[in-house]
């Protein structure tokens, strides 16, 4: 995992765009009737950029023997009491079911737990999301809940499951975790 820039556009909307099909049923869209335009990949950085420098966010790209197969973004940071942030991500069909994803999670909540030093990191995933259901379970998050009306994807409302970890749960490195399971 490498920090997402602006020299990925290309790469990026490549990988985005033959993978159209495979993230529909996950990626987050714009509800009808909304005053915000779809995010282009420069529109996307920027955002993300400045939500970095203001310590908001963390948008990684996720590469696999060099080039960009996925994409990690920690965002919602928030700081005070609550020291906690929330994790996407999203991964090219032809890397998906081979660890990767598991390993870039391990690797940004080991980052978030020990360099930034969050308590908490949350992933939302649909019910119906099994691969990502599988990546939480392996690295020993706990299901909080179900939060209705969640987040609108695929052109409605979709539920989510809610799974946290907090920094006591983790018990050191996932990343130790993940390589001693031969996960990768």
């Amino acid at each position: 995992m490498r920090p997402l820039n602006r020299r990925d556009a290309g790469s990026w909307q490549r990988l985005h765009e033959a993978n159209r099909a495979w993230l529909q049923p996950w990626e987050a869209t714009v509800p009808h009737g909304s005053r915000y335009a779809p995010q282009t990949f420069r529109r996307l950085v920027r955002s993300l950029r400045q939500q970095a420098r203001d310590g908001r966010a963390m948008p990684f790209a996720i590469c696999y023997d060099g080039p960009m197969v996925g994409q990690l973004t920690v965002a919602g940071v928030t700081w005070g009491s609550a020291r906690w942030a929330q994790i996407g991500y999203w991964i090219a069909e032809s890397h998906a079911g081979r660890g990767l994803t598991t390993l870039a999670v391990a690797m940004a909540v080991d980052h978030c737990f020990s360099a930034v030093g969050l308590h908490r990191i949350e992933i939302a995933i649909r019910p119906e999301n099994a691969a990502s259901l599988r990546v939480v379970q392996k690295l020993g998050f706990t299901e909080v809940g179900l939060s209705r009306a969640y987040l609108h994807i695929d052109g409605d409302w979709r539920d989510h499951l809610l799974f946290a970890m907090t920094v006591e749960e983790a018990g050191g490195r996932l990343v130790d975790r993940v390589v001693d399971a031969a996960d990768v």
